[in-house]
């Protein structure tokens, strides 16, 4: 039996997954540009911004809860929140489009609604195959190395499985959804590989900040946390 604090620490992490996780996928559509400081000018291949989906910024979030769940409550658990979270995913895009589907009162209103939730099928197609790669990756990644290193080690093995599952993420998403998705399904253009660099090296340099940033915040929650979890293999017990 769990005590409260377990109970409260869990259902928060989750929380705060699925919410950066439907967060993510409902602004996946909208193209970010942001401006890189003046006294850095134009960097190679990204240019004077980074270019990234609006997803980037929450799906980052995502891989700070899963990490911090790893920590916490064991490799299965984990598992087993990622990967009903994509199945979660299949959920949440039939309640958009059945919506949008439906009859409406104000047609005019119904089209801007459509614009802006019905995110296009390669933006889709891209997202949901690099979810479930990455978030797989990332906790396998974070228990390898907590085995190697005896449970210690936080620190690295947050950034090292953060920084490589949002680097197979980055081209995934942006390989599928910008090239793959409208060479094969013949939706949309493809990009010029130029352009797909730039968005794939933009989207990760901003990803990889996120992930050195993030690991105090990790330190934090596990600190508030963990006197009330005990992490392992087959899953999860109160102290």
């Amino acid at each position: 039996m769990s005590d409260g604090r377990l109970n409260v620490g869990q259902v928060a992490l989750i929380g705060l997954f699925v919410t950066a996780l439907t967060t993510a996928q409902l602004t996946a559509s909208k193209v970010l540009a942001i401006p890189l400081p003046s006294a850095l000018g134009e960097l190679p291949v990204v240019g004077a911004s980074i270019i990234m989906p609006g997803a980037a910024l929450a799906y980052a979030v995502t891989f700070f809860a899963s990490d911090c769940y790893s920590e916490l409550y064991g490799r299965r658990p984990a598992q087993v929140m990622v990967n009903v979270g994509f199945a979660m995913n299949f959920i949440l895009l039939a309640l958009v489009w059945s919506t949008i589907a439906a009859p409406a009162a104000n047609p005019e209103f119904a089209g801007k609604f459509a614009d802006v939730l019905g995110s296009g099928t390669n933006i889709i197609a891209g997202s949901l195959l690099a979810y479930v790669v990455s978030q797989n990756w990332d906790v396998i990644v974070f228990h390898s190395i907590r085995d190697l290193t005896d449970g210690s080690f936080l620190w690295l093995r947050n950034i090292v499985s953060t920084a490589t599952s949002q680097a197979i993420d980055t081209v995934i998403f942006v390989g599928v959804a910008f090239y793959v998705a409208p060479t094969v399904l013949g939706i949309g253009q493809a990009l010029p590989q130029n352009v797909l660099l730039a968005l794939i090296v933009g989207q990760y340099l901003l990803k990889l900040l996120i992930a050195l940033v993030d690991t105090p915040f990790v330190y934090a929650v596990v600190a508030l946390l963990g006197d009330g979890a005990k992490a392992e293999d087959d899953g999860w017990v109160a102290d």
